[in-house]
């Protein structure tokens, strides 16, 4: 991997983490401390955070990273709804048996432990991380290099929204197992209609949980 790759996948994986956040000023000096790479790499990789929206440089203050405003958000989630319902569709009609079920068994491990009322950070994080591995599956079923790249730049800026919402706290983990149960039991009857349906509702559910509105109507639902 070269290094301008290295700092780029660095920087994603520290901005998911969030030991740098929406909004803040950053200098390539603290780039180089927080990712552990050169300064030459650092500026190699900032014309792609900046081609990515994942960056601007604002005069006489330096780099900032991208503010997650209202606007971003609804971009983020109506690309994130357009890429996704046809990875979906594609994926019920073409996917192996074994693909579907590996999706439906990394599922069923964390509901099983949510419906016996586990509510670890451990769970909270797997659940997450089972959450993205779904969807990432789906648009890799496309086989297209393009689509899943532009996917993966639009999925970070739609998770960091959906950070700033601590997802898949306790209050909406039953009902965002209960969204993918839905789509998965789509996938599984390879009904295209079902599971296109199924996850414009997930990713809706997930947009409002982004906004902060929804989190009274998720806490019903689990309960």
């Amino acid at each position: 991997m070269k290094l301008r790759d290295r700092a780029y996948e660095s920087f994603r994986q520290h901005l998911l983490a969030m030991n740098i956040r929406s909004g803040q000023f950053i200098s390539q000096r603290e780039l180089v401390a927080l990712t552990g790479l050169s300064l030459a790499a650092i500026r190699e990789m900032i014309p792609r955070l900046e081609a990515d929206g994942l960056i601007v440089t604002v005069p006489k203050r330096g780099l900032q990273i991208a503010a997650m405003d209202l606007k971003l958000v609804r971009n983020a989630f109506e690309l994130r709804r357009i890429l996704e319902c046809e990875a979906v569709a594609v994926f019920t009609r073409h996917a192996t048996d074994a693909e579907i079920a590996a999706l439906v068994a990394a599922h069923q491990v964390v509901l099983t432990r949510a419906l016996a009322g586990e509510r670890s950070k451990q769970l909270l994080d797997q659940a997450q991380t089972t959450d993205w591995a779904m969807h990432d599956a789906l648009i890799d079923g496309l086989g297209n290099v393009l689509v899943s790249s532009i996917y993966r730049v639009n999925s970070i800026k739609v998770r960091l929204a959906r950070l700033e919402q601590s997802l898949l706290s306790e209050a909406v983990l039953m009902s965002t197992l209960h969204e993918h149960s839905l789509v998965l039991a789509a996938i599984a009857a390879r009904d295209v209609a079902g599971a296109v349906a199924a996850l414009r509702t997930h990713i809706e559910s997930a947009h409002l949980r982004a906004l902060g509105i929804s989190a009274g109507l998720e806490a019903a639902v689990s309960g």
